[in-house]
């Protein structure tokens, strides 16, 4: 993901402004409340929208706008299987990333 941009000898690569930026957007997202307990129910599986709407007692409409910012930073995916999409985790990054922060607030 990241692109690190610069190398001193004998020290390892260094991450460049670019990828700070990134960074920042995704942590952005992962600020939101809705957006997280999508993750928590994307955390057993792949899921279309109309169930994780019913999961989060929300509507199809409101998490389909939070699954494409999602999408746009490769949080999740999307898989069609004939007129159902399915959104699943990107990869085990991003669901480490997840598990590591409710971990973290877990710990009190």
């Amino acid at each position: 993901m990241f692109k690190h941009s610069r190398t001193l000898p004998g020290r390892p690569s260094r991450p460049g402004p670019e990828d700070f930026e990134q960074a920042s957007e995704l942590f952005r997202a992962l600020g939101d409340v809705t957006r997280l307990r999508i993750l928590d129910a994307l955390g057993g599986g792949e899921l279309r929208v109309q169930e994780i709407a019913a999961a989060l007692g929300m509507t199809q409409s409101a998490i389909s706008h939070q699954l494409a910012t999602l999408r746009a930073l490769r949080i999740v995916r999307a898989r069609r299987q004939g007129k159902s999409i399915y959104y699943s985790i990107d990869d085990a990054h991003v669901k480490r990333l997840f598990e590591q922060g409710m971990q973290h607030v877990g710990h009190g």
